[in-house]
């Protein structure tokens, strides 16, 4: 999945937004890793796309990737549920840890990691079902209810959990593809936290959205953060900002500086990320 960065688009659309969200310098210290990858390379057909990753990714916050158009962010980001798995000629070496166990191990069931790591894509995939089934697809294929009512449950409190719950419940029946495009990301963001994952990866989930939508997306992201592990690519340095705990900065597959949002954005120690926050490049 490419990325995708415009500078003038992205100034004119966070204009709106900013000082909107107060800075995570407040946050407290970071908390236990979820998640790790240790000297990880990525290989597209022999072409190597990643170079030796290492970072750990703190649990219950929220993680931004940033970096110029084609740098890893989403190459990067696939690798968490191995949908790099899924491409022909991809090849991972090196380890990515889930609670200390590397999901790239012979013996991991690559179901059960998906379902606890959950993503939600540049844009909106509602499948072409109702809004109920859209959300009851994979508690019915993980069998978490036993009645209907327990499965009426489910999608009522993800729903709600996506602030979606209030605009839908009198037309659950309706198609998911009627909605709006912002409705749509946040049924897609239903969907993935209804299988109760533990860690919500988060792809360009706005760059699809108008300035409105991507408000609620972000206000939702915000209160997420409170119950999941979240990882989000933007293209938006205001929106890693603003949502962000900790910033990672990856330049030509590479990791190049990862730490407190704050201090990447206000202090960048590397000429690189100077570089890409005054606008000089990317």
């Amino acid at each position: 999945m490419a990325d995708i960065a415009s500078p003038s688009t992205e100034t004119n659309t966070d204009v709106a937004f900013i000082g909107v969200y107060k800075p995570f310098a407040e946050c407290e210290a970071a908390s236990r890793t979820k998640l790790a990858a240790k000297n990880l390379n990525l290989f597209y057909s022999g072409k190597q796309a990643l170079h030796g990753i290492n970072i750990d990714i703190a649990a219950k916050q929220v993680t931004a990737l940033i970096g110029p158009s084609g740098c890893g962010k989403s190459s990067f980001i696939r690798c968490f549920n191995r949908m790099n798995d899924l491409i022909d000629g991809c090849k991972v070496d090196g380890e990515v840890v889930l609670d200390g166990t590397d999901i790239y191990s012979p013996d991991q069931d690559v179901v059960a990691l998906r379902s606890r790591v959950g993503m939600v894509f540049q844009k909106p995939n509602p499948f072409p079902k109702s809004i109920f089934d859209n959300v009851a697809y994979g508690p019915r294929i993980l069998g978490m209810a036993h009645s209907k009512s327990e499965m009426d449950e489910i999608v009522k409190t993800s729903l709600t959990s996506a602030g979606l719950y209030d605009e839908v419940k009198s037309r659950l029946d309706a198609p998911g593809l009627s909605l709006s495009g912002g409705q749509q990301q946040r049924l897609c963001i239903a969907r993935a936290i209804a299988v109760r994952p533990e860690v919500l990866l988060m792809d360009e989930p706005c760059s699809a959205l108008d300035p409105i939508a991507t408000s609620k997306i972000e206000a939702l992201i915000q209160e997420l953060r409170e119950d999941y592990t979240i990882v989000i690519v933007t293209h938006s340095m205001q929106q890693a900002r603003r949502v962000s705990d900790q910033t990672a900065y990856f330049h030509l597959g590479r990791l190049v500086e990862h730490g407190e949002t704050g201090r990447i954005f206000d202090c960048p120690e590397d000429e690189r990320l100077r570089d890409y926050v005054m606008g000089r490049i990317g």
